[in-house]
């Protein structure tokens, strides 16, 4: 069996293959998943409302805070999953 670590790459290699058909709400949910997966519980100062960008992904990282590693990387990875099937249309 493949390793939670060796799973979540592979889906993180998938995903640019997939943004141009992800909603933003998707691709935000996604970043937010890998950063907390990888770098932990969001630290970094909120943005200016202003920046719309930086605003989105700090609310996305944040969302996930308390979250643990591995519990993001097994969610990351089956919306990865989720997300590739409903684009190729896979029952």
């Amino acid at each position: 069996m493949m390793s939670i670590i060796i799973r979540f790459e592979k889906a993180a290699e998938e995903v640019p293959k997939l943004l141009s058909k992800l909603s933003n709400e998707e691709m935000l949910k996604l970043y937010g998943l890998y950063k907390q997966a990888t770098e932990g519980d969001n630290e970094l100062e909120r943005p200016w409302s202003f920046q719309l960008k930086a605003s989105a992904k700090w609310e996305a990282w944040n969302r996930e805070k308390g979250k643990k590693p591995f519990e993001c990387k097994s969610e990351y990875i089956g919306l990865v999953y989720e997300y590739k099937k409903k684009i190729l249309n896979i029952k």
